[in-house]
């Protein structure tokens, strides 16, 4: 993913990586007051395209937020919009672009009070930007509190007020919109939750700002997207035979079988010349029956740890998963973590996902410091809790800082899943992935996701590269089959996915 920092329209700017942007662009010699204007035209364009003419309500904040909303206001006035503004703050506190704006507001300027909303059919939230850092008090909060009772509609510019643009969490109250305007780049906020579902449609307006500012800021998070790492992609070769598509190894437990027979076809399907099912002796009967095209490895009772070093002895065997349904009742722990271990030893990539992180939720630091191989570990919210206590308290309510953290503190690539997944490195890049519909919420899900990642680590994608696109995948996929989806449909629809995406990208 060498090209990431010339994936420009995928950059996601924080609130002060934003505003570092907006002096760049100044220094670069684009007015401040142009790019003001800018702002409040792609808001006021993006009404007049989305509602009929209706009484609307501006209102204004103390900021530069507020500045856009008086440029709003006048171009609306100017079109014909019945037009009422209402401003909380001082004018003198304002930027000098802000006021001059204020000042070319031809109507009145009223104060901040609920009543206003009566005879109001639209209101353009411009309090607060990205930027806040604290929930709203006083005539802000009341205004709030009035807007989320009558369920007006709103177009809020930037992020709705009280939506933190970093991490996407609410700080307090937040009336949700039913269109977001932002400017030059998306935010982390407008895509991890609950800010993105109170963003409503988004629309990014370019204002002026020269796309070289980018070059100056070190940006270290992408929305996701196939531009990050189509090119590396690892489509089957005319010349190639199934032992240049890697083995992905996979380790099933005794009593929940389905699992791993997800993560095992999940692996084949997105493209591992060969997958094979590693299992206790017991339960080698329900996966060889089930299975045809993987093939499935006996381990022994009294040796099962040492059979399954001794298959991973085959250099070939380039990519395993242990977790999905390893199990941990009683012993079954015990023997989970005997599994990690030895993956972990033969050095080879690793995914890690389910009961193979549960099992060391009494001493993560072990599994930590075993971690000196391509690895990649797959939590959901619980189970990160239960591995990264810490972190968690520290960033409740910041999944992208969460995820970036225990990157670093384990040394591997941190898919943190969830409707809104963050895929993180150790080097601190970090990913937000936007595809995935609520229709993956569905047992058995998550281990597909761990067969496409390691599908594509035996096919020799780096870590966070194969990361990045299974995760991307497991979502497009998700949309294909829609409502009604089930595990099992994951990886039997992800051909007419993987048809179009290389239709569009193999060929760039």
């Amino acid at each position: 993913m060498a090209h990431m920092q010339k994936q420009y329209p995928q950059l996601l700017l924080t609130a002060n990586e934003m505003g570092m942007a907006d002096k760049a662009a100044v220094a670069a010699g684009v007015p401040a007051l142009d790019l003001m204007a800018a702002a409040g035209k792609a808001v006021a364009d993006a009404v007049i395209q989305r509602w009929s003419r209706c009484s609307v309500l501006v209102l204004c904040g103390p900021g530069n937020n507020g500045g856009d909303g008086f440029v709003i206001a006048q171009i609306l006035c100017s079109t014909g919009w019945p037009v009422r503004l209402a401003f909380l703050g001082s004018v003198e506190r304002l930027s000098p672009e802000a006021e001059h704006f204020y000042h070319a507001w031809q109507g009145e300027v009223e104060e901040y009070s609920v009543d206003l909303l009566e005879q109001t059919d639209l209101v353009i939230d411009a309090m607060f930007g990205a930027g806040l850092a604290r929930p709203l008090e006083g005539k802000a909060r009341d205004m709030v509190d009035a807007m989320i009772e009558c369920e007006m509609p709103i177009c809020a510019v930037d992020v709705p007020s009280g939506v933190d643009g970093t991490t996407g969490a609410a700080l307090g109250a937040v009336a949700p919109a039913e269109l977001t305007v932002s400017f030059f780049r998306k935010k982390p906020g407008h895509l991890l939750l609950p800010g993105r579902a109170l963003c409503g449609e988004l629309v990014v307006a370019d204002i002026g700002i020269p796309v070289t500012v980018l070059d100056t800021l070190n940006v270290q998070a992408w929305e996701n997207s196939p531009e990050l790492w189509h090119r590396d992609y690892p489509w089957p070769r005319l010349d190639g035979h199934k032992f240049h598509r890697g083995h992905a190894v996979v380790y099933g437990g005794e009593s929940i079988t389905g699992a791993s027979r997800l993560t095992a076809r999940g692996a084949m399907r997105i493209g591992a010349g060969l997958v094979t099912l590693a299992v206790p002796i017991k339960a080698w009967p329900v996966y060889a029956s089930a299975l045809t095209s993987i093939m499935v490895a006996k381990l022994e009772q009294t040796q099962e740890a040492e059979d399954f070093e001794e298959l991973l002895l085959d250099t070939r065997h380039n990519a395993i998963v242990v977790g999905p349904g390893a199990g941990l009742a009683g012993f079954e722990s015990i023997r989970t973590r005997k599994m990690v271990m030895t993956a972990l030893k033969a050095d080879r990539a690793v995914v890690l996902d389910a009961d193979a992180l549960s099992a060391f939720a009494n001493d993560p630091q072990i599994l930590f410091d075993a971690i000196n191989c391509p690895c990649v570990m797959t939590p959901h919210e619980g189970e990160f809790a239960r591995l990264f206590l810490e972190i968690n308290q520290q960033h409740p309510n910041d999944k992208l800082t969460r995820a970036r953290l225990a990157a670093k503190q384990s040394g591997a690539v941190v898919v943190l899943k969830g409707a809104d997944t963050v895929i993180a490195a150790p080097d601190g890049r970090a990913i937000i992935n936007s595809n995935a519909p609520a229709d993956l919420a569905t047992g058995g899900s998550g281990d597909v996701l761990a067969g496409f990642i390691a599908g594509l680590l035996a096919q020799g994608m780096s870590p966070f590269d194969a990361a990045a696109a299974a995760v991307w995948l497991h979502g497009e996929v998700g949309n294909e089959v829609g409502i009604g989806l089930i595990a099992e449909d994951l990886p039997e629809h992800l051909p007419k996915v993987l048809v179009r995406f290389k239709a569009q990208y193999f060929s760039r």
